[in-house]
């Protein structure tokens, strides 16, 4: 499918060569990667019928039509005295955050915001729709499990991932099993062949309605997109399909798409941040704006609490620990100079209207969040958003041709957007955070630009700013293998992906064999290490050499942390390189068991 703009706020190409036909999405989106779509029936404006009045129903009720919903916004801690206003004044409380100061109201009636403007101690109340809040906000249906299809084996490199060096990354490293990265976006399927490997289910959820749905499956993709992501981010280096940019973390599905809409609204997008703040998540990928307004404008009642609501649940996973990743859009506008929006709400009947710099694309606009613009192979994707000093850093995301990741059901096709831009540096982020424990998500923003690689603008005078720092591609484009190393490993580079599992007081060995290097190993060779495990100070880590030599690079150190993913320096440098080299793992306690992952070697 040829790539086409789209005359719709966000949306860019969608291809599917795999599975050989286009992906026709039902209701208008906000996802960073879909072709325009019309509003179907069921998404016609409901604010035609004036709201019902309606008296305080329980969550678990009859749905009413004419249900909005709402952000009341307080000071953070206690909320109760706020939330009994809700409940008083013709109102229910679907989920509230203390620690923000974030209540989610539901109400039918039509003075209920500006009745709560007036409670003591309310800071703000905004609707975060102009429609109807769906039935199936009250008792949720899971979504589909689809029937797995399998592919032969063999994974070739892609053009995206030799564009960012992330192949010669994994030769250091391909990221550590302890480093959360969380997709919030239309689900993910956890049963695909290459996502099932590094799936976290425990830490997954449904965020669709803005209340946690940790059901099994309510995590699961309503579309295409958020499996899409997610394998750009960690597909598994497992000899099928294709490769993440961090093949060796841990990934989670935060849904916050709702089914049937496939709208992302503010209350959903808060929900997932507070998840991910709770859940320790070190990366989360937003490939997505907040629905139904492509900028939200802080001069309008309702827009100013999304801002305000969505801005406080982004600072609470920042100060968790969790740093944000999100696309620029691909409307190919200036962000910097904003004027005209005509895709506004996208869930009833848009209007033109003027805006200023002012109004905010969230989260991408948000403080502390990475903004990412897409690249072709050498230029700015054509359908991009970009501006100087709103754009962070670039990724490819897809022209001519799409990027090629995973798809439900076991399959994979090609998409083109911002969407796709994003997931590539959310992974290198998520390689920094495996090679530096500890990183603040401040640390990481200021890792992932000064590594990026600078590309100078095009004779286009659209593009401002320097070589160093311009509107197309910020700091420049993302770099995984800086991300790893301050300098290119040298030399050959070998691994056992195999798994070998490690029981109680057990010792056991996986072997690489090496050829065709001349002499004797490097002084600084590296051994990249990836076990599960959930007691590292059990173990003991050897590497063997061809000539029985043993050199330690763990000992029972690391206490009660989970999992060991390291690149380790050894100097070798008496040995020969060619030969049979072994990782020897021996478990020392009872209690705690697991498995050598992968490991690998860089000469």
């Amino acid at each position: 499918m040829i790539p086409h703009r789209s005359n719709r706020s966000r949306r860019a190409l969608v291809s599917a060569a795999a599975l050989g036909a286009a992906l026709a999405f039902g209701a208008p989106v906000a996802l960073a990667d879909t072709a325009p779509v019309s509003p179907s029936g069921n998404d016609a404006p409901s604010s035609a019928a004036a709201p019902q009045a309606a008296t305080a129903a329980s969550p678990s009720a009859t749905w009413v039509a004419g249900t909005r919903a709402y952000l009341v916004i307080t000071t953070p801690g206690d909320t109760t005295a706020v939330r009994n206003a809700v409940t008083a004044n013709g109102g229910t409380v679907f989920q509230y955050y203390d620690a923000i100061g974030v209540i989610t109201a539901h109400s039918a009636s039509a003075s209920f915001a500006a009745t709560m403007r007036g409670v003591s101690g309310v800071q703000q109340v905004g609707a975060t729709r102009t429609s109807d809040v769906p039935a199936d906000a009250y008792n949720p249906a899971l979504p589909a499990n689809p029937a797995q299809s399998t592919t032969a084996s063999g994974e070739p490199v892609r053009a995206d991932m030799t564009q960012i060096k992330a192949d010669q990354a994994w030769a250091v490293t391909t990221g550590s099993a302890s480093v959360k990265v969380g997709i919030l976006d239309t689900g993910v399927d956890d049963q695909h062949q290459d996502l099932a490997p590094n799936f976290n289910a425990a830490d997954s959820a449904s965020c669709a309605y803005g209340k946690p749905d940790t059901r099994t499956g309510a995590w699961r993709d309503i579309g295409t997109h958020g499996t899409h992501v997610a394998g750009t981010v960690a597909a598994a280096k497992n000899g099928k399909g294709v490769i993440g940019v961090a093949p060796g973390v841990k990934i989670s599905s935060v849904r916050i798409a709702e089914p049937g809409s496939s709208l992302f609204f503010a209350e959903n997008t808060i929900c997932g941040f507070m998840w991910a703040g709770d859940h320790g998540f070190k990366v989360t990928n937003n490939s997505y704006y907040t629905d139904p307004w492509q900028f939200n404008c802080p001069d309008n009642a309702d827009q100013a609490a999304i801002i305000e609501g969505v801005r406080r649940a982004q600072e609470y996973a920042e100060g968790k620990g969790s740093l944000q990743v999100a696309a620029a859009g691909n409307s190919n506008i200036d962000l910097a100079n904003k004027t005209t929006d005509t895709e506004s709400p996208n869930d009833s009947t848009p209007v033109t209207r003027t805006i200023t710099n002012a109004c905010l694309d969230i989260p991408t606009e948000l403080p502390g969040v990475v903004t990412v613009s897409a690249m072709g192979t050498t230029a700015k994707a054509s359908y991009s958003n970009y501006g100087l000093n709103v754009i962070d850093i670039t990724a490819p995301g897809g022209d001519a041709t799409g990027i090629y990741s995973t798809l439900p059901g076991g399959k994979y096709g090609s998409k083109s957007g911002t969407s796709m831009a994003a997931p590539h540096v959310a992974g290198v982020a998520a390689l920094l955070a495996s090679s530096n424990p500890g990183i603040t998500p401040a640390q990481l923003r200021d890792k992932l630009t000064t590594q990026a690689n600078d590309i100078a603008c095009p004779s286009d005078s659209r593009c401002k700013g320097t070589t160093a720092k311009n509107g197309f591609f910020g700091e420049g484009q993302v770099d995984a293998l800086k991300a790893v190393v301050s300098t290119p490993p040298p030399g050959t580079y070998f691994e056992n992906t195999a798994d070998f599992a490690i029981g109680d007081y057990t010792t056991v060995e996986s072997p690489i064999t090496v050829s065709g290097v001349t002499g004797n190993a490097p002084a600084t060779l590296k051994v990249g290490v990836n076990i599960v495990h959930t007691y590292i100070g059990d173990l003991r880590v050897d590497l063997i050499a061809p000539d029985g030599t043993v050199y330690t690079v763990h000992n029972r150190s690391g206490g009660s942390t989970d999992n060991l993913g390291r690149v380790y320096t050894v100097n070798a440098s008496a040995e020969v390189a060619n030969g049979t080299w072994k990782l020897r793992v021996n478990d020392n306690a009872r209690g705690d068991t697991g498995r050598i992952d992968s490991w690998n070697l860089t000469f």
